[in-house]
């Protein structure tokens, strides 16, 4: 009978898998209690948990949260980063983290239902940001927009004036 902490943890671990939109596997070993806390402090500002938890309770986790083939990635020390918005942040505090000191490293991680070996964190993580990708999307919408309301505005100016000028013209005649 499974005790009722290891329950919750169970419940906690499956909730976390299923509503993060990518998880990273690392290997802590190596790094102490600060250098944790400042991974942990870095992640949590990009709304990213970090957790280290038993390896048998990751996998029960994440196979009652339908995540299949991650058990080869939970072996030895692992701690899992859960990217609850934007992934790409959390790979790249991940991978400058990982440049600093060499730890952790990353095992592998998902993203879209989708496994990615650790040799993909670098590319990952040099994607730009959610809120920039937006920029990007409406800057491309509103170059066309304002390039035909330049187009209009030229169109239409030499009328404008045209008709400005008759209408002085009209008023200084009479």
């Amino acid at each position: 009978m499974p005790k009722a902490d290891k329950v919750q943890s169970v419940a906690d671990i499956k909730d976390l898998f299923s509503r993060s939109e990518a998880f990273f596997f690392t290997d802590y070993q190596g790094l102490n209690v600060a250098d944790i806390t400042v991974l942990r402090k870095n992640l949590r500002q990009r709304k990213v948990t970090y957790l280290v938890a038993k390896n048998t309770l990751l996998k029960i986790g994440a196979k009652e949260a339908g995540v299949t083939g991650m058990d080869k990635y939970l072996t030895g020390p692992t701690a899992v980063a859960f990217a609850h918005e934007d992934a790409p942040a959390a790979a790249k505090v991940l991978y400058d983290s990982f440049k600093e000191k060499n730890l952790p490293r990353v095992k592998a991680f998902v993203v879209a239902d989708q496994t990615h070996s650790a040799d993909n964190l670098e590319m990952f993580a040099s994607l730009p940001s959610k809120e920039v990708l937006y920029g990007q999307v409406a800057a491309a919408v509103q170059a066309p927009l304002q390039e035909l309301v330049n187009t209009m505005n030229g169109f239409f100016q030499p009328l404008i004036g045209s008709i400005d000028a008759l209408a002085e013209k009209r008023k200084t005649a009479a």
